[in-house]
């Protein structure tokens, strides 16, 4: 009989352990915390962290250029306060005109976009009592400067900021293997009158005469032969 209860008791342990072992350690916390005759506890999943958003991209922003002189094919944002009809966006014409509601035909190239304004502030108060004007150049495209010949990638360059000529020749593509990089020529037109610069590469790697390597003006044009 002893032996018979005995091995009854072993049984009814691990019987008990096993259930034990089934339960979640939350649930037999929960269950401490409560009291030896509380229900158990289902344990509760954490909430899961929130996914991570990416930022938004950052709108491009137009390179800002002091005392900037507006020219043929800019695009340009003139808004009249107060006065839709009036507002409008225009492209400069390559004779440096653009044509507004009411005030037909304004000359633009050649002025600051604050010079462009207080113009039209004068000649549209004949239509528009106290008129208030804004002028923004949204795009940029008369800042041009060209370059052909045997270079790597020839064509039309935008020169939104100081560049030289060696600089050019490098976003360019460089020279071809048979360039004559000795007798580059700048073509600029000032006053109306052609002119060109000679540019010697050669020379300017090994620096000598290294006064030659000038900033571009828009219009420039660089033939590499």
């Amino acid at each position: 009989m002893t032996a018979k209860f005995h091995s009854k008791s072993i049984a009814k342990s691990l019987a008990g352990a096993l259930m034990v072992a089934a339960i979640s350690p939350a649930t037999t916390w929960a269950q401490a915390a409560q009291g030896p005759n509380a229900k158990p506890t289902p344990a509760v999943a954490a909430p899961a962290a929130p996914a991570a958003v990416a930022p938004a991209p950052m709108a491009p922003v137009l390179a800002v250029i002091p005392d900037y002189l507006i020219g043929a094919e800019d695009i340009l944002s003139i808004v009249f306060w107060r006065d839709k009809e009036m507002s409008t966006e225009v492209a400069v014409r390559p004779d440096g005109k653009i044509t507004l509601p009411l005030l037909n035909e304004i000359r633009a190239a050649g002025l600051t976009p604050g010079q462009l304004k207080d113009l039209l502030v004068e000649e549209s108060k004949k239509y528009v009592e106290d008129p208030n004007v804004s002028v923004v150049v949204k795009q940029i495209n008369s800042r041009k400067v060209f370059i052909t010949g045997e270079i790597g990638k020839p064509g039309p360059y935008p020169l939104m900021a100081p560049t030289t000529i060696m600089q050019l020749l490098v976003v360019a593509g460089g020279l071809r293997d048979y360039a004559k990089s000795e007798k580059i020529t700048i073509m600029r037109n000032e006053g109306g009158k052609a002119t060109s610069i000679r540019f010697n590469y050669k020379e300017f790697v090994q620096n000598k005469n290294l006064k030659q390597n000038i900033e571009l003006k828009p219009g420039d044009t660089i033939i590499v032969p």
